[in-house]
């Protein structure tokens, strides 16, 4: 099975691409990628520049790697209660090439935040929206107060119930 993980951040330091990686990493027999999203910065989309510049080749490159997944395990940065504008660029370029962004692959979709709801606002929009685009979302999983709960330097869930939560959802949704 390939897996394509990512953190929908720019961030160098990205929590959520790090929840998205030790996620990933659950998955028993499985090939792990874990997009950057930096690796597809494009410009700020807009309609009279995608007609001057037509397609952007980063989009389509995101969508490949998307089409080579069996699954997708994304977890979701929550800016002021939404996407990332990172995030928000890449998904409306990709939209424009193909509608169902994420090719009807099954995703297991996270969040997580420094804050006690863990990205809970944003997870909730991407769980209501992805479908439209493509997503088979199986599961979603939030982790609170990221910094009390994941050890970094072990690159894993310190808490125990909630790291049992996330491996039980993986073992009885995939």
């Amino acid at each position: 099975m390939k897996i394509i993980a990512f953190g929908a951040s720019t961030s160098n330091n990205s929590i959520n691409k790090k929840l998205a990686t030790y996620a990933a990493s659950l998955f028993e027999n499985a090939t792990v990628e874990v997009l950057d999203l930096t690796d597809f910065e494009m410009p700020l989309f807009d309609v009279d520049l995608e007609m001057t510049i037509g397609e952007h080749k980063l989009a389509q490159a995101f969508l490949d790697k998307i089409k080579g997944a069996d699954l997708l395990v994304v977890s979701m940065s929550e800016h002021n209660g939404n996407y990332s504008a990172a995030f928000k660029n890449v998904f409306d370029w990709c939209t424009r090439i193909n509608g169902k962004v994420f090719q009807e692959k099954p995703m297991l979709l996270l969040a997580t935040s420094p804050g006690a709801r863990g990205g809970a606002s944003v997870l909730e929009i991407a769980k209501n929206a992805f479908p439209r685009y493509g997503a088979l979302v199986k599961a979603t999983f939030s982790l609170p107060s990221f910094d009390e709960n994941f050890d970094v330097k072990k690159g894993q869930i310190s808490n125990t119930e909630l790291d049992n939560d996330l491996r039980g959802i993986i073992s009885l949704e995939f």
